[in-house]
């Protein structure tokens, strides 16, 4: 009865989003609720009020994540209509379907789709839309998760092979927008208040090589907009920051960008790096840390490792702990080793136990957060200017700093104030500033 509805009947069609994963999943959300909006499909905020819930998943790093958000939502409303988006496998398929009985499918290449996947649906017609498409995911109508921040896709895919992940396996290979689509995008991000810019992509580093450009291109154009606003660049795998490095410094110092580095290196020793197909070493990633560190007095620096790769040795794991101890990384996000259907990695045995993980895991941290605060407690009786982008907890507001620091302000400010703060202390993983005149 829903099919190809006039809007009267769209209005009372109520869709909730659950969202997982990364910044382009936000981003894709963000799409699909516009596209759904400008249709007069009604959104709303909480699954109990929802008639249609779409779980936008990510599965890159493994699906238990997922499935336990699916498991959780279907045992708590299963007498809703529900749809899954997102990074999407046939592996995963069959076990969401052995949760929900009927659900529909929307890939993230195909989130264009979005309104005839839910029409089908709310239809008692569940399809699944999960081909491969060429379709550019930019210039969508949004639904901004938050009125400030500005999330904008600069390409898709990726030019890596790296035989732990499925991005490669799931995304395609790299597919860059223009330069001109990305830069229209912002403009009018901006002129409808955003004052964070994030780029974001699989590997902001690989951007362009496939249009004959690249990211520094990119950014020296971004530059050139008009408006208050700060770019925070996405995650960049070190093989490509270091073909460019001179001129992504030179191009870091324009003050529209966030002093914000995210730099994977996934371990500390280069045979691991070896078997992982990283197209790099160790003491790449050293010498761009060592690079960004000289031409900036203070910059985040964030990077990702992976614990216990099939292989690693107490030595291989103790060259993460000794690169991590002298590269001090403001943010290290770290994560076991999830071996991935139809990855390479997923076919070399692993000898390591659950607890010897664990343990491995606890370690990596431990040493991390150690340095983490040695780091921040270097800010302390810094004085600047803070950008208030979210909502604190117990009467608190969180802002960034020029270098995307985190920092909790007592009091209740609304999101796209700039305020004059001094850090008067630290933790491991934030700053706490007061306001000052």
């Amino acid at each position: 009865m829903f099919l190809n509805l006039p809007t009267l009947l769209r209005h009372m069609v109520s869709i909730y989003f659950e969202t997982l994963g990364c910044s382009i999943n936000v981003s894709e959300t963000e799409s699909m609720k516009g596209l759904l909006a400008k249709y007069d499909f009604k959104i709303v905020e909480a699954p109990e009020d929802a008639f249609v819930i779409v779980v936008n998943i990510c599965t890159v790093k493994g699906d238990n994540t997922a499935l336990k958000t699916i498991r959780k939502l279907y045992e708590e409303f299963p007498d809703r209509k529900y749809i899954v988006a997102g990074c999407i496998t046939k592996t995963i398929i069959q076990d969401i379907k052995k949760i929900i009985p009927e659900p529909s499918f929307i890939s993230t290449h195909n989130i264009k789709e979005i309104v005839s996947v839910v029409e089908e649906t709310i239809n008692d017609n569940p399809i699944s839309v999960i081909e491969r498409s060429s379709d550019e995911k930019i210039g969508l109508p949004r639904i901004r998760k938050n009125p400030i921040i500005g999330i904008v896709p600069i390409s898709s895919g990726c030019l890596g092979c790296c035989t732990y992940c499925s991005v490669r396996l799931i995304k395609g290979k790299l597919r860059s927008y223009s330069i001109q689509n990305i830069t229209d995008e912002i403009k009018k991000d901006v002129q409808e208040g955003c004052k964070e810019i994030w780029l974001t992509s699989q590997d902001t580093g690989s951007y362009g090589k496939d249009i004959g450009t690249n990211l520094v291109n990119l950014l020296d154009e971004i530059v050139k907009i008009e408006g208050n606003f700060m770019i925070r660049v996405g995650m960049m795998n070190p093989n490509h920051a270091l073909e460019m490095l001179d001129d992504l410094i030179k191009i870091y110092k324009n003050k529209k960008i966030f002093k914000f580095l995210h730099i994977p290196v996934q371990t500390g020793n280069n045979d691991i790096l070896k078997l992982m197909k990283r197209d790099y070493g160790v003491e790449d990633f050293i010498k761009i840390v060592d690079g960004f560190r000289r031409n900036f007095e203070r910059i985040t620096i964030a990077t990702d490792i992976i614990v216990g790769f099939p292989g690693e040795t107490k030595e291989q794991l103790n060259d993460s702990v000794k690169l991590i101890e002298k590269t001090t990384p403001d943010v290290v996000n770290i994560a076991r080793f999830n071996p991935r259907p139809g990855t390479e990695a997923a076919e070399i045995k692993q000898t390591l136990t659950g607890d010897e993980l664990k343990d491995r895991t606890r370690l990596i941290t431990q040493i991390f957060e150690w340095t983490a605060h040695n780091l921040n407690n270097k800010w302390i009786k810094w004085e600047g200017k803070v950008l208030i982008d979210a909502e604190g907890k117990e009467e608190t507001s969180v802002g960034r700093n020029f270098a995307y620091k985190p920092i909790i302000v007592e009091g209740i400010y609304p999101v796209g104030t700039e305020l004059n703060v001094k850090i008067i202390d630290s933790t491991k993983h934030y700053l706490i500033g007061e306001k000052i005149n």
